[in-house]
């Protein structure tokens, strides 16, 4: 497999090993120096292998990977709605939305392609992760699509959560804590609570109790979960912080170790699910509510509570 990246201006003169850590946020400086080091780096047919070599704006790196075994994943979706601006899909938990660097074909969008044919003209209006199910808007390429980005991006979008959380969250409360890059974390992409003064986004969270349950003998709550603001994963942060974290979370749940020994190491991970008690973090996208991009009508999208997750607190009777 190669990759083809391109140096640009605000990188002019890094060093290589900074460079595509920068570029390939989820590998570790320490994972991308051995990259470079087993001769996976090249610049106009050269390969580099030295971690200190300056790269400049304009430069074309090629990036040489053995082709990875695939993992798994769950090659389905549900449809919630269909018309001719907007399609709506019941995301399962477990199947990635965009390819990365471990999941190509084991995509929504691939089997968008396969289902629809390649020329289906949808297009994914905001995201969700692999593991978080629920509700997924689409609109149509150069039509409805830009138009429900804006409508995410100026937050005019009504989105709702459910979360089963562990612990026992008595009362409503609003949770306004900024967020930036998990401090003193290795893990790249983990978010913590961080002064606005060090770089901090503001953030704000809504949480509302709906049911209560037990997981391993232990307290867990159903949160109904109205995230204000955008930030990367935002809710999950935010629960963490306050000591109620999302049942099964690899990254938030555990001790960042165990996380790292998966991504860096090569542990199964399914000794770490095995560890967590559950094959999927418990977050839900239940319902997004917004203007319709053609009609300009108010309209809401649910999409039912998982199996799996109503098997440890069904949801609650309206």
């Amino acid at each position: 497999m190669r990759v083809t990246i391109v140096v640009d201006d605000a990188r002019d003169g890094f060093r290589l090993d900074r460079f595509l850590s920068s570029r390939i946020s989820r590998l570790s400086r320490t994972r991308v120096q051995a990259i470079v080091r087993s001769g996976q780096v090249a610049r106009g047919g050269e390969v580099l292998l030295r971690v200190a070599t300056r790269v400049y704006a304009g430069e074309q790196l090629v990036l040489t990977r053995p082709a990875p075994e695939e993992p798994p994943a769950v090659m389905d979706y549900g449809v919630l709605h269909r018309d001719a601006g907007l399609l709506v899909l019941d995301k399962p938990a477990g199947l990635p939305v965009h390819p990365s660097a471990r999941y190509h074909r084991h995509t929504l969008t691939h089997l968008l392609r396969t289902r629809l044919g390649p020329e289906h003209g949808w297009e994914l209006a905001h995201r969700l992760d692999r593991e978080t199910s629920g509700v997924l808007l689409l609109g149509r390429s150069r039509g409805t699509a830009s138009a429900l980005k804006r409508a995410f991006r100026e937050r005019a979008v009504e989105k709702r959560y459910w979360a089963l959380v562990h612990g026992r969250v008595e009362r409503a409360r609003v949770v306004e804590m900024s967020l930036g890059p998990a401090m003193d974390s290795r893990v790249r992409i983990k978010m913590g609570p961080r002064p606005e003064s060090r770089g901090g986004l503001p953030a704000r969270t809504e949480l509302e109790p709906l049911a209560y349950g037990l997981f391993r003998g232990e307290p867990i709550t159903l949160l109904a979960v109205t995230p204000r603001t955008g930030r990367q994963h935002q809710i999950r942060a935010h629960l963490a912080a306050l000591g109620h974290g999302v049942v099964g979370d690899k990254l938030y749940g555990l001790d960042e170790r165990r996380f790292l020994e998966v991504v860096e190491d090569g542990r199964p991970v399914a000794l770490l699910e095995e560890e967590l008690g559950l094959g999927r973090h418990a977050l839900h996208a239940r319902s997004i509510e917004l203007a319709h991009p053609l009609s300009g009508a108010r309209v809401r999208f649910e999409a039912p509570w998982p199996a799996e997750l109503a098997a440890l607190c069904p949801a609650p009777s309206t």
